[in-house]
């Protein structure tokens, strides 16, 4: 299993972002994918997960309205798209993969498979 995670950069608050997750090895009917942050001196922090397949989504209440995850299984890709960016969502940001059946997608114990991060940088 491989996860790679890009799409990160600086940005002004109010903008936008869109990260991508290139996934390979995963079976589509058994996975979903998280993203999560962290930020400096924080411990790391749930984000957004969807299913490889069907519809299921969670989000943290922190991201709700202004964070979408989708999936583009052609590409074996999972984005977060992030739009009104804030200073507090500067972080690196990682994508990792749990199995379906496994219990809170929120919980990092829960997941099995991580990629490297990507930076996100936020200034006011």
């Amino acid at each position: 299993v491989q996860l790679q995670a890009s799409g990160g950069g600086q940005v002004q608050a109010g903008g936008s972002l869109r990260l991508s997750c290139e996934h390979s090895g995963l079976t589509y009917g058994s996975y979903a994918l998280g993203w999560f942050r962290q930020a400096p001196g924080k411990d790391r922090e749930f984000v957004a997960a969807r299913r490889l397949s069907g519809g299921s989504t969670r989000y943290a209440d922190s991201v709700k309205g202004r964070f979408t995850i989708s999936r583009d299984n052609a590409k074996n890709t999972m984005s977060l798209q992030i739009d009104s960016l804030k200073p507090e969502d500067t972080a690196v940001y990682c994508c990792a993969a749990t199995r379906t059946n496994t219990g809170s997608w929120s919980s990092p114990a829960a997941y099995t498979h991580w990629g490297q991060g990507t930076q996100v940088t936020v200034s006011s």
